[in-house]
């Protein structure tokens, strides 16, 4: 079980996360527990959606990266809203797990106006990864201590990753949290997206492998 919210601040406020409040959330996946942070790092507040026991080991786990454009406008440019409801669906269907939602991570780390830009860039030609070295900006800027804070928080040991990245395992593993196992987390790819889903498997590592038919073979 999750102790009271006052019973963590004090430790959670040296480690730059501190938990705020826990109130029960009613989505149409399920009824979580919604854990609000200050992330005193980035000035920024956090939020993980918990559901059943997690504490212990091998929770199965989403650490998600903020995108307006894909989890809240539903854009075919990315798979972002796609990936958010299947893994709260594989929560719920697991009985117990988290989804970590990181706010701050819009566009790899650039924010959102540097990622409209980067958009426009890459509707000229280029691929995600041209398109924010064009615009003199990191490929990947995003930083997953905060995730890895709220995880030690909520009491969590190990992992059971719902990511096709290696690098959001490697970043983990960097902060202290064991992942027991890597869980794949392909959506149905998209014209409009195939190209991008493709320069990220071969420019930036992710384990994609459904993609090798194209859009006519799913």
């Amino acid at each position: 079980m999750i102790e009271s919210d006052g019973a963590h601040r004090d430790s959670a406020r040296s480690t730059g996360a501190e938990r705020a409040t826990t109130v029960q959330l009613s989505t149409e996946h399920g009824v979580f527990r919604a854990v609000g942070y200050w992330d005193h790092n980035r000035r920024d507040e956090q939020i993980a959606l918990v559901y059943g026991d997690i504490e212990g080991d091998d929770a199965l786990t989403r650490v998600h990266s903020e995108c307006l454009t894909g989890d809240t406008f539903g854009s075919n440019h990315c798979e972002c809203g796609d990936q958010l409801s299947a893994a709260l669906r594989a929560i719920v269907g697991e009985g117990r797990g988290v989804l970590i939602y990181l706010r701050g991570h819009e566009g790899r780390g650039i924010g959102l106006l540097a990622k409209l830009r980067a958009m426009q860039l890459q509707a000229e030609g280029l691929d995600t990864v041209e398109a924010n070295i064009a615009l003199g900006l990191p490929v990947d800027a995003r930083n997953y201590q905060v995730a890895a804070e709220i995880l030690h928080d909520l009491g969590v040991r190990s992992v059971r990753l719902l990511s096709n990245n290696p690098r959001k395992r490697e970043a983990l593993l960097q902060h202290g949290i064991k992942v027991t196992e890597q869980v794949p987390l392909l959506t149905e790819p998209r014209e409009e997206n195939l190209v991008y889903l493709r320069t990220k498997r071969e420019r930036l590592g992710h384990h994609l492998p459904h993609l090798d038919g194209g859009v006519d073979q799913m």
